[in-house]
């Protein structure tokens, strides 16, 4: 698949946004990541095939230069950018609560591939402020697997739809000039 300039620039970016704005609230433990917003806007704009690569990029570069964490995610990354991607091109990011739709099937998709990730390579704990409820889980005497499912869903429906809502409102905002042309920009309508 080959993409025009813009496009190029536009998931550079999105790496970018992606790896800040997750690093900032990793430091800051918070009980979310809003690591995957460069990501779904790319795959809002530019479709899946973009948003997956966008995803995939941005973790790598993140696990290589700041945390390792983040490599191991990538195939979460990438279900990510497939996701919001083949809902924008059947229009689930045409008006805010489509959006918010959106967001939960995110939700949905990007749990199932994280648990393994989550459970089989770092026992539970993978140090993200989601890991106190995980604990809590285990100490109510809930299995592993059930309660990084638990605990991983609550915090990835949250996470999910602000990050789709907020990659949907850049989207609309950005100049009709720059998004002129690109693929799935037409499916997106405020």
């Amino acid at each position: 698949m080959k993409f025009d300039n813009r496009t190029l620039v536009l998931m550079a970016a999105a790496i970018v946004i992606n790896i800040v704005v997750g690093q900032i609230v990793a430091w800051l433990k918070l009980p979310i990541f809003l690591d995957s917003i460069g990501t779904v806007l790319v795959a809002i704009l530019a479709g899946p095939i973009a948003g997956a690569i966008t995803g995939v990029l941005a973790n790598l570069i993140w696990g290589l230069i700041l945390d390792p964490v983040a490599a191991a995610f990538f195939p979460v990354a990438l279900v990510i950018g497939l996701t919001a991607g083949i809902l924008a091109r059947y229009g689930w990011f045409s008006s805010l609560w489509k959006t918010i739709v959106a967001g939960v099937i995110v939700t949905i998709t990007s749990t199932i591939v994280s648990i393994p990730i989550i459970v089989y390579m770092f026992g539970g704990v993978t140090g993200s402020g989601t890991d106190f409820a995980t604990a809590y889980l285990l100490a109510m005497g809930n299995q592993l697997i059930a309660s990084v499912a638990v605990s991983n869903l609550i915090q990835n429906l949250a996470d999910k739809v602000i990050t789709c809502v907020v990659a949907w409102l850049i989207a609309i905002r950005l100049p009709r000039n720059f998004t002129t042309g690109l693929p799935f920009f037409a499916y997106t309508k405020a």
